[in-house]
């Protein structure tokens, strides 16, 4: 069964989760054969605050 974990800064829409959730199923349906029946996708939201880049937080780089 694989698992697929997704960390993302938060602030995307249901429906653009949705279309991830779609696209890494397909993908690792293609890739390894797994039935997608067993595949399972999490997305753990990260506030921007939470979030660093080259030494600054993503809320601070205007993310």
């Amino acid at each position: 069964m694989p698992f697929a974990q997704i960390h993302m800064i938060e602030g995307r829409t249901e429906d653009q989760k949705r279309a991830v959730i779609e696209k890494v199923t397909q993908a690792l349906h293609e890739a390894v054969g797994a039935p997608k029946e067993t595949i399972r996708v999490l997305i753990s939201e990260i506030p921007s605050t939470n979030w660093g880049i080259a030494g600054q937080s993503a809320k601070d780089r205007g993310r």
